[in-house]
C-alpha cells in the first residue's frame, strides 16, 4: 500500500508531504496505480521547483517508495498552493476509482 502523508500547519497550509511504499497492484513494472501516483506526485515536485520560487528539501529512495518533500517557509505562494492542491485532487481520484485497498492518504497538523 502507498502511504501518502500530507503535512499541513494550523492556518491550513501545507508544509509538505511524505509517500512510502509500493501499491502492489500488480507485478513489478506493470502497476499502474503505483506509475499513476509517481508520475503524478514527480510531475508535482518537477513544477514546483520549475513555475514557483518556493523553497524546500527533497529526500527520496525509490526502491522503498520513498520520498518526502518539506517547504522551508510556513506560508507558501499562492502557486505553490494550487500546485499541492493539484496533487491532492489527482491522488484522491485515483485512490476514489476503485484503489482504496492500494493507497491511503492522511493530512497531518504539525
Amino acid at each position: 500500500m502507498i502511504d501518502v502523508t500530507l503535512y499541513k500547519n494550523s492556518s491550513d497550509n501545507y508544509q509538505g508531504f511524505m509517500l512510502n511504499g509500493h501499491a502492489g497492484a500488480a507485478d513489478y513494472g506493470k502497476d499502474i496505480v503505483c506509475a499513476a501516483v509517481s508520475v503524478l506526485v514527480i510531475n508535482t515536485v518537477n513544477s514546483l521547483e520549475t513555475f514557483t520560487a518556493e523553497p524546500f528539501s527533497l529526500e527520496n529512495d525509490s526502491s522503498g517508495g520513498y520520498l518526502k518533500l518539506e517547504f522551508e517557509h510556513n506560508e507558501l505562494s499562492k502557486e505553490a498552493g494550487i500546485l499541492m492542491d493539484s496533487m491532492v485532487l489527482g491522488l484522491q481520484g485515483i485512490r476514489d476509482h476503485g484503489n482504496k485497498k492500494y493507497i491511503r492518504i492522511i493530512f497531518k497538523e504539525v
